[in-house]
């Protein structure tokens, strides 16, 4: 059974049928939401019932979108781990600092929680191709769930994205193309391809679905920490599917009666060669404006113009949160942190993250007790090319230093 209620536009708030197969809003294409009946949702969904489920993403049946079972397209993700900073949160003077790690879901990224939700919901629509501009990540998540599901998968990816995102495409049999330029090119060039052969657009928020799997991780959370919610999340931020995703869940949390009325506050966190979200927030403007000349080793939040960036900075301001940006110098100072102090070895996107929380708890805007989530989007291991190290050469008869 399913309880959604209708697609909602976020910006006209015009309503559609959840039926219909929808990409933007006809009237004025604003991306698409799904709407719920949280009173039946209240009334039928309870937190004993997760008891016994099993510990994936689609624990929440009722609060997504899937009609049918038979079209559920799995791989077990979900329920990440939420593992405290015993060294690295008092080395920066926070006692309470969490990691979520991302990075051991299937693709070893979180847009493997998009990509289940959204080719589930494209084969119960009985689409047969899919198509979108990433920059790396995505796309190999979604080619790896298309192939399960048996849709075709077509990904532009810049030529400079990580070659093991562009191996994981390619291997799960995607139509794989590169672009001599940013994502944003790559995704005028698929929108050219889906208005020539009607392919089903799965750019950021340009469906409905992607941001239902991505809101799992705020569910997590709150469940994570026995339905309390922390005082900060701070969030790696490009298309900001996943922030906008989280602010949502803790709606619908509200809603059912699961939580109180407290909010998290929401960090926008972003790269200093590419922080649109974090000027505008800056400059008090509920949309951004497109970053010229984008660049950072983060590649995953290279995004000049983010299609979602008004719901993006609703949530921040919506929740007393704020939006900083961090050079790559640094992020790649904390990856190396946060791999030496606790054996995680994060992406850059998550490294900035731990820069993030120190900064702002030595400008007094998080407290040193205060219980602050760091949600890395995948693993390290996807970014080879971001670790430099120079190891001893060894010669048979040599014998190893004293440690």
């Amino acid at each position: 059974m399913s309880y959604v209620s209708h697609l909602e536009c976020a910006k006209c708030g015009k309503h559609y049928h959840s039926e219909e197969v929808r990409q933007l809003c006809p009237e004025c294409s604003g991306p698409l939401v799904v709407r719920y009946d949280l009173e039946a949702v209240k009334e039928n969904f309870h937190k004993e019932d997760l008891k016994d489920r099993e510990p994936s993403l689609w624990r929440y049946w009722e609060l997504l979108p899937l009609k049918d079972r038979k079209n559920l397209v799995s791989l077990g993700e979900g329920m990440t781990p939420m593992i405290k900073m015993e060294k690295a949160g008092p080395a920066i003077g926070l006692n309470n600092l969490y990691l979520k790690d991302e990075g051991i879901i299937p693709s070893g990224t979180f847009k493997s929680r998009g990509a289940t939700v959204g080719v589930s919901r494209a084969k119960e629509l009985g689409i047969k191709t899919l198509a979108m501009p990433t920059n790396g990540n995505a796309g190999a998540s979604w080619s790896t769930y298309g192939a399960r599901a048996g849709i075709k998968s077509v990904i532009v990816m810049p030529q400079d994205a990580p070659e093991i995102t562009r191996n994981e495409c390619a291997i799960t049999g995607a139509d794989l193309y590169l672009v001599d330029g940013l994502i944003s090119d790559a995704g005028k060039i698929v929108a050219r391809a889906v208005q020539k052969y009607g392919w089903f657009d799965v750019s950021t928020l340009k469906e409905p679905y992607r941001i239902e799997g991505k809101k799992t991780m705020g569910l997590e959370i709150v469940e994570q920490f026995n339905w309390e919610v922390p005082d900060v999340i701070l969030y790696p931020t490009g298309g900001g599917v996943g922030i906008i995703g989280i602010y949502k869940a803790l709606k619908e949390l509200q809603a059912i009666g699961w939580i109180g009325e407290k909010m998290p506050r929401l960090v926008a966190v972003q790269a200093e060669g590419c922080a649109p979200i974090v000027k505008a927030w800056q400059e008090g403007k509920k949309e951004s404006e497109f970053w010229n000349n984008a660049y950072t080793c983060a590649f995953g939040i290279t995004v000049p113009k983010a299609l979602g960036d008004f719901l993006v900075l609703d949530a921040i301001y919506k929740t007393n949160g704020c939006a900083i940006a961090i050079g790559d110098e640094d992020l790649l100072k904390a990856q190396a942190v946060l791999a030496a102090q606790e054996g995680a070895f994060v992406c850059p996107e998550g490294a900035s993250l731990y820069t993030a929380a120190q900064k702002l708890r030595e400008q007094g805007w998080i407290k040193e007790d205060e219980k602050v989530v760091l949600l890395n989007t995948g693993t390290g291991l996807k970014y080879p090319e971001t670790v430099k190290v120079n190891v001893p050469l060894l010669q048979p008869n040599d014998d190893i230093p004293e440690a």
